[in-house]
């Protein structure tokens, strides 16, 4: 008997604990901008945080990556009259192993824009800007495809060509993405594997 006054006295102490107004006081966090997140969207305005003694401003750190852009091409621009990283450049290999008709569509309008006004759109160095020697530009520029140097050309030194310019055709860095450019190269050199296989064909048929 008395074992059940005790349990329930007990129960009955617990109870009032438990309901009654104590206040606790849980101390200080460590670090509370880490435990309870501001939780800031990403385009919001945060010209008033300084004020908040709130050190952020949305910007990307260095160095960061857009989800779905290529990794960044690590070789750098040559000193002038240097040609060190552009030989360099011939064992960078392209990232883009094939295009889907999608891509290939879209890979030859990015040419057509960007570099058919002078390659031409056969890729045979006769653009608007040449038009058989008619064109406002004295020179042909360089035929992509037909020209043994231009056919041996590696992936990486054509992207070279591209980011940095060369010789009297300027940089496309700004026109084209990383993933633009690669793509254009895929494009010049499958041009370039029809154009031998066309002529093989042709030869073998004589």
């Amino acid at each position: 008997m008395s074992k059940n006054i005790s349990f329930l006295l007990l129960a009955s102490a617990l109870v009032l604990v438990s309901c009654s107004d104590v206040k606790r006081q849980p101390g200080s966090v460590y670090m509370p901008d880490m435990a309870y997140s501001r939780a800031y969207e990403s385009y919001a305005d945060y010209s008033n945080l300084a004020q908040k003694n709130i050190n952020y401003t949305g910007t990307p750190v260095a160095g960061a990556i857009a989800r779905g852009e290529d990794l960044p091409f690590h070789i750098p621009m040559d000193a002038p009259g240097d040609t060190t990283n552009y030989t360099a450049s011939k064992a960078v290999k392209n990232p883009i192993v094939s295009l889907t008709d999608v891509e290939r569509k879209e890979a030859e309008r990015l040419y057509l824009i960007n570099c058919g006004i002078c390659h031409g759109a056969n890729l045979n160095g006769n653009g608007p800007l040449y038009k058989d020697g008619a064109g406002p530009y004295p020179a042909k520029p360089a035929s992509l495809v037909g020209d043994a140097k231009y056919e041996a050309m590696p992936d990486g030194q054509m992207f070279y060509s591209l980011a940095y310019g060369k010789n009297l055709m300027g940089s496309y860095a700004s026109q084209l993405s990383r993933k633009q450019r690669w793509m254009i190269i895929k494009y010049i050199k499958d041009k370039q594997q029809e154009g031998k296989a066309a002529a093989t064909d042709t030869t073998a048929k004589k």
